[in-house]
């Protein structure tokens, strides 16, 4: 019998966690073929919500906002990128070079929550992550934004009306709060029938073990 979990992924594209997180997540769900499957949805977080037009350096960035050394983020992006490959992500050798606002990248991807077939939605997050994290694409870049959109096989035109206005800016704003208010800090954040938070970017095994024990809870 299969047990059905609600899952919502919280994260945000400028996470590199996030990719290393949904990567072990997947790998969870495939070895639980039969056991578990998932309603998943994707849940908008900014790492950096005030950052403007043009991002900043990637590593003045972390120096600010961490105060780490140049030797140590070296040492953080090995681990990352090993962490990566672990779940099948390839993370753009050279690290993303800057960082940049997301929202828009929020917009479409709570567009395609609303409006997208299913697995619409989690194409395209697989789509952005590898655009920004995989490449080092400018993701605030708007003909970024519409490739993913195109390679996702959702519609330009749509895609295009929503960015060049603010719709579902509110709505974006409103799930950010919710979980901000909820006392979601940091990302990824799995969250698992409303009730059971997993963080961070857990080992394939990590999921797998909790998915299975609150399936089980839960049949």
């Amino acid at each position: 019998m299969t047990t059905t979990l609600k899952i919502d992924f919280v994260s945000d594209i400028a996470c590199p966690w996030c990719a290393v997180g949904l990567g072990a997540l997947e790998g969870a769900l495939s070895r639980l073929q039969g056991e578990v499957q998932a309603d998943l949805h994707f849940q908008p977080f900014e790492l950096n919500p005030h950052m403007p037009a043009g991002g900043q350096d990637l590593v003045e960035h972390i120096t600010q906002k961490y105060g780490s050394t140049p030797e140590q983020q070296v040492q953080m992006r090995q681990n990352i990128h090993d962490r990566g490959a672990e779940v099948g992500f390839a993370f753009a050798p050279g690290g993303r070079g800057r960082v940049y606002n997301t929202f828009d990248a929020h917009r479409l991807l709570h567009w395609a929550h609303e409006t997208g077939t299913a697995g619409q939605q989690h194409a395209l997050k697989k789509a952005l992550l590898a655009a920004y994290q995989g490449r080092a694409e400018c993701i605030e870049d708007h003909a970024v934004l519409l490739a993913c959109v195109s390679e996702v096989g959702m519609d330009l035109a749509t895609a295009q009306t929503i960015l060049q206005s603010d719709t579902y800016a509110a709505d974006v704003r409103a799930r950010e709060q919710f979980y901000l208010q909820a006392g979601i800090n940091s990302v990824p954040a799995i969250i698992i029938n409303d009730r059971h938070l997993i963080s961070g970017g857990q080992p394939t095994e990590v999921f797998e073990q909790a998915l299975r024990r609150i399936a089980a809870g839960q049949a």
